[in-house]
């Protein structure tokens, strides 16, 4: 397998661990930092409300100790919401898109290229100002739950990448023939008619039908 060159460590080792031997990742990355934004900003507020409170009174074992739980719990749900970050990845080979996350548990949730039948990319205000967008994938079948990534940076790049991957057939995306990972499709042997359609041969052994 290959994966993209200047990789960051855990992004290469997902790639490594997730894809198989003979698949290559053309798509490698972490969300865009925008998604820390709002985490950043619920966080500020109660870190230093908790260092507040612990400093306001030293000899008030009360309001001390509700403010090192104040200030402690906000930094280790911080803390969590810079891992996920840094945790999570989306990637797409010629075969498959995968979206890895997880600090503690991991979880691979992946999606066939050969189920994607349309692709949405959006971009919103802030979006076009930093760089992100939102993918929405329409697949055959049931409601999958690889259906919607956000925050995903380099938007123009990204989003040609992974349209060449999906609708043109030379690359064995959802347009062209195969299964659902990709692999091409075993031939009959029989004729091939216009449009795809497969004839069958005459049965042998059969006698000849009378006017």
């Amino acid at each position: 397998m290959a994966a993209p060159v200047g990789l960051p460590a855990r992004a290469a080792k997902d790639v490594e661990k997730y894809l198989l031997d003979d698949e290559d990742a053309v798509v490698a990355t972490r969300r865009h930092w925008a998604v820390l934004i709002l985490p950043t900003v619920t966080f500020l507020p109660v870190f230093l409300a908790g260092g507040w409170l612990l400093v306001l009174d030293p000899e008030n074992r009360v309001t001390s100790t509700l403010g090192m739980l104040v200030a402690l719990g906000a930094l280790l749900t911080y803390a969590l919401r810079l891992g996920e970050w840094r945790m999570r990845h989306f990637i797409v080979s010629r075969r498959r898109v995968l979206l890895t996350s997880g600090v503690i548990v991991r979880t691979v949730t992946l999606l066939p290229l050969r189920r994607i039948t349309d692709l949405t990319w959006k971009e919103t205000l802030f979006g076009q100002v930093l760089g992100y967008g939102t993918f929405r994938f329409e697949s055959a079948g049931q409601q999958q739950a690889l259906s919607e990534i956000t925050f995903l940076p380099h938007a123009g790049a990204l989003y040609r990448q992974v349209s060449g991957l999906l609708f043109t057939s030379d690359w064995g995306g959802a347009a062209s023939g195969g299964d659902d990972e990709g692999n091409p499709e075993s031939p009959s042997g029989g004729p091939v008619a216009t449009g795809g359609r497969r004839d069958t041969e005459p049965i042998p052994g059969l006698p000849p039908r009378k006017p």
